[in-house]
């Protein structure tokens, strides 16, 4: 592992290739065994590709949009700017492999935050067995992340348009941890600290994509913008009705309490929160669902409302839009 650098240090003390030259050790440290015949400090990285499908994506985070630095450590931003790229791969019934990162800066920047990103991007990448192949850097005036992943379908990719009439919808993960976090920071708070760090570092369900996909999901999606929204994208892509069913789920007591503190309804961080990156997924109505995901709706013909909740209208947020 690089040594730490002194907290006084800038990214523009380094210098470009000086910063670079630092992330370079922290991800040769941290490497899993991938294929990957070139890596970080070529032009492009080369990389080996084996059978399957090739599935790409690509997210961007803004500072002061998608995280704080007084929310959040860097190894903490690193982890979840990894873990929603990764997610995405897992919502296609697929396993990422490599990523690239693109980071843009201020010049008064701590090195050390770039680093202890570097590191925490790393570590989520490396529960997947991914690795971190290459990127850039930039200067600006906050800090701007944007990642590219790539992975691999080993069986058809499950996309968002092939739920019929009659299919359950299900879900597999946390869900309205990251956004009862998102609350209490919001108010100045840090406790229920275990939603705080639900919401600094998600836990996504990353086995579960790929066995949904085996199990035949007819479509499915990754909850980052909240589960009412996602549910729109599988109902409008497939041209059918979902009903989500509010009696299915469990509210965890950390919900319910914030719930209280705030005085809001803690379902409303179930049906619109996003960032626990849970998968939301239909299985036709005859298949016993994989472990670990739980029935929560129904799919039905085409209607007036996409997505109704508990047979009617939903008059709560869905999730989040960017404008």
């Amino acid at each position: 592992m690089a040594d730490a650098i002194d907290q006084d240090r800038t990214v523009a003390d380094l210098g470009e290739f000086g910063l670079i030259g630092r992330i370079n050790e922290v991800v040769t440290a941290t490497a899993p065994g991938t294929d990957v015949l070139v890596g970080p400090g070529d032009d492009a990285a080369v990389l080996r590709v084996r059978k399957g499908h090739v599935v790409v994506s690509t997210d961007v985070m803004v500072e002061g949009r998608h995280f704080r630095r007084d929310w959040a450590e860097a190894v903490d931003v690193g982890h979840r700017a990894a873990a929603q790229n990764l997610s995405d791969i897992n919502a296609m019934g697929g396993r990422a492999q490599w990523l690239t990162v693109g980071l843009a800066a201020p010049a008064d920047l701590p090195a050390q935050w770039a680093l202890d990103f570097t590191r925490g991007f790393a570590e989520e990448c490396a529960t997947v067995g991914a690795g971190l192949v290459g990127g850039d850097i930039s200067r600006a005036d906050q800090v701007m992340i944007s990642v590219t992943v790539l992975g691999a379908c080993i069986v058809s990719p499950v996309l968002r348009t092939g739920a019929v009439p009659g299919d359950v919808l299900a879900l597999c993960g946390r869900q309205g941890w990251a956004a009862g976090g998102l609350a209490v920071l919001g108010r100045g708070f840090r406790s229920p600290r275990v939603l705080v760090e639900a919401y600094r570092r998600p836990e996504p369900p990353y086995d579960a994509g790929p066995g949904a996909a085996e199990a035949g999901a007819t479509a499915m999606i990754d909850v980052s913008d909240g589960l009412l929204a996602e549910a729109r994208h599988l109902a409008e892509g497939s041209g059918v009705t979902i009903d989500v069913e509010t009696a299915a789920f469990d509210v965890p007591e950390p919900l319910v309490a914030v719930g209280q503190a705030l005085g809001a309804d803690p379902m409303q961080f179930i049906l619109g929160g996003g960032e626990d990156h849970s998968l939301l997924a239909t299985f036709p109505g005859g298949v016993a669902l994989p472990e670990g995901w739980v029935r929560i709706g129904t799919v039905g013909a085409r209607g007036e409302l996409p997505v109704t909740v508990d047979g009617g209208a939903y008059e709560g947020p869905t999730g989040w839009t960017h404008f």
